[in-house]
């Protein structure tokens, strides 16, 4: 059984997208980042880097105890290489799968990530850094749209890649990105949008959140962490 620590983020999202293609039992166990949940020392030992999405997995294909994985695109690619789906076999096909996979996990999320926050949660509005965060998020839309020219998926066939990003343009709008501007995107994001799968993994989402929660407690977990939030133990 594979037990998921999950708030319904981009970040996890992209794992409910694997699991629902799985159709095998998983559990969620949910971590409301929002409250702070993530520092809870039971969850440090699975994600030392205090963020979801964690996994456990009880039944590794080694055969040995149970294993922990933190991060979402190493998380994805132990799945797909336990399952034997959605990464492929030949060396350069898995290597570029691996590209965007990376590309995702390096540039996409964490530039839209600063997009959110300047855009939609800082205390008062810095033009540059929107304006920084907004240019280089469409940057990224735009080399996403040069590659997928020609294909229905990133790297031709569904994979870990096309997981890995399409949470993060879910949220287009409030990054400031029109997606007429990328029609490759946009051809790409409806056709992945229509998936059951997809529509059964943001559907546990609502189940257990409706949207952020971003009020005055939350904001202190949420923003306000530094190097003395990450205990040290002699």
């Amino acid at each position: 059984m594979i037990k998921l620590f999950y708030w319904p983020t981009p970040n996890g999202h992209k794992i409910t997208m694997f699991l629902e293609e799985m159709a095998e039992a998983y559990e969620i166990v949910p971590i409301n980042i929002s409250r702070g949940e993530q520092f809870e020392e039971s969850f440090l030992k699975i994600s030392p880097n205090n963020r979801m999405p964690a996994i456990t997995d009880d039944n590794p294909i080694d055969g040995g105890g149970p294993i922990s994985i933190f991060e979402s695109g190493a998380i994805l690619q132990y799945l797909a290489e336990k399952t034997g789906r959605f990464i492929p076999t030949s060396l350069r096909e898995k290597t570029q799968v691996m590209e965007w996979l990376f590309w995702q996990m390096g540039g996409l999320g964490p530039m839209a990530g600063q997009n959110h926050h300047f855009v939609s949660y800082a205390p008062e509005p810095i033009p540059y850094a929107i304006e920084r965060y907004v240019n280089e998020t469409a940057r990224l839309y735009a080399v996403l749209d040069n590659q997928l020219k020609g294909r229905d998926f990133i790297v031709d066939d569904y994979s870990i890649a096309d997981m890995a990003c399409y949470p993060w343009v879910v949220l287009h709008e409030r990054q400031r990105q029109n997606l007429d501007e990328f029609p490759e995107v946009k051809k790409w994001f409806e056709r992945i949008r229509s998936k059951k799968t997809v529509i059964q993994a943001y559907a546990k989402g609502k189940d257990i959140s409706r949207g952020p929660v971003v009020d005055d407690e939350s904001k202190k977990f949420l923003f306000g962490q530094g190097a003395k939030t990450i205990s040290r133990k002699d």
